[in-house]
C-alpha cells in the first residue's frame, strides 16, 4: 500500500502546525477566459457550511480533485471563468459518487486524491473539455516549468476571494525542498521556487498542476503562511487506481486514455 506508518500523537501536533490545505494563487494573474476548459469549480457543502475546492475534468463524467475536499454534498461547475457571472457556457452538475483513495490519510495527507463521478455527462465543447493524464509512474524532473490555476484569495493578507480564475507558473523542485514531516516522494510532488514568491495557498485545493498540457499534480497542501514550495499529489502514481475505479463505474474502454492521451478520445 502507498500509505506509510501512522504518526504519533506528538508528530500529529507538529504536522498540524506546519501545513494547511493549499489552493489560492499567490503571485499570479487572471487567466485568459476559458483557456483552461478542464477546470472545475467545486461547491463543497458540509451541513450548513459552504466552501470551495478546485478540480479538473478527465472524462465526460469524471472529475479529479483532492481527497481532503470530501463533503456531504459536492456540486461541480464547468465552463466557468468569473464564478459570479453565470454564462451559457457554464454547466452545473451534482456529484453522484465521491471515490476517495482507500489509503488516504487525513493527518499526513498521503494519497490525497479523490475521483468524482458526475450525475450526468458533461457536454464537451470549446469551454468544457478534459485534460490529459500522464503515463503511469511518469516522472517530472526538477526544473520543469508547470502552472496551476484556481479561484480564491490572491494575497495572504486579504481574505477576499477572486471571482476570476487566477493562474501562476511554478517550477518543480527537488523533493528535499519540501520540508514537511510527512512528505512522501512516491505520492507527492514539490513545486514553487521560494525565491519567486509564487505558490498555491489554502482554500481552493484540488486543482491540477499542469506540465506540458498534462495534469501531473493535484493541489494538496502547503505552509501556513503561503510561502512556496507547496505539495501536490503525484498523479502518475495513481493512474492504475484511476483506471480501476473508472472501470468499476463505467463501460468506457480506457486503454487509450491511460497511454497519456486525453480521456476525451475514449468517451466521444
Amino acid at each position: 500500500p502507498l500509505l506509510g506508518p501512522s504518526p504519533s500523537r506528538e508528530m500529529m501536533g507538529l504536522f498540524i502546525r506546519i501545513w494547511l490545505p493549499a489552493g489560492e494563487i499567490i503571485g499570479g494573474h487572471p487567466a485568459k477566459a476559458h483557456s483552461r476548459p478542464y477546470m472545475a469549480f467545486l461547491e463543497i457543502q458540509n451541513g450548513r457550511d459552504i466552501s470551495i475546492c478546485g478540480g479538473f475534468l478527465v472524462s465526460k463524467d469524471f472529475v479529479l480533485t483532492a481527497a481532503h475536499c470530501k463533503a456531504d454534498k459536492i456540486t461541480v461547475k464547468l465552463g466557468a471563468h468569473n464564478i459570479k457571472n453565470p454564462r451559457e457556457s457554464r454547466q452545473e452538475i451534482p456529484v453522484r459518487r465521491q471515490i476517495i483513495h482507500r489509503y488516504y490519510n487525513s493527518l499526513s495527507q498521503n494519497n490525497d486524491i479523490m475521483l468524482l463521478q458526475l450525475e450526468r455527462k458533461a457536454i464537451l465543447n470549446e469551454h468544457v473539455s478534459p485534460i490529459r493524464l500522464p503515463l503511469a509512474h511518469q516522472q517530472v524532473l526538477p526544473g520543469t516549468m508547470c502552472s496551476v490555476a484556481g479561484w480564491g484569495r490572491i494575497s495572504t493578507a486579504n481574505r477576499q476571494i477572486s471571482a476570476i480564475l487566477q493562474e501562476v507558473d511554478l517550477m518543480v523542485m527537488k523533493d528535499a525542498a519540501c520540508h514537511f514531516y510527512h512528505y512522501n516522494s512516491t505520492t507527492m510532488l514539490c513545486a514553487g521556487d521560494p525565491e519567486k514568491g509564487k505558490s498555491s495557498f489554502k482554500g481552493d485545493s484540488g486543482g491540477p498542476l499542469v506540465c506540458g498540457g498534462t495534469a501531473q499534480g493535484i493541489v494538496s497542501f502547503g505552509s501556513k503562511d503561503g510561502t512556496p514550495p507547496a505539495v501536490y499529489t503525484r498523479v502518475s502514481t495513481f493512474i492504475p487506481w484511476i483506471q480501476e475505479e473508472m472501470r468499476k463505474l463505467s463501460h468506457v474502454p480506457l486503454q487509450e486514455s491511460l497511454q497519456g492521451l486525453s480521456f476525451m478520445a475514449s468517451v466521444l
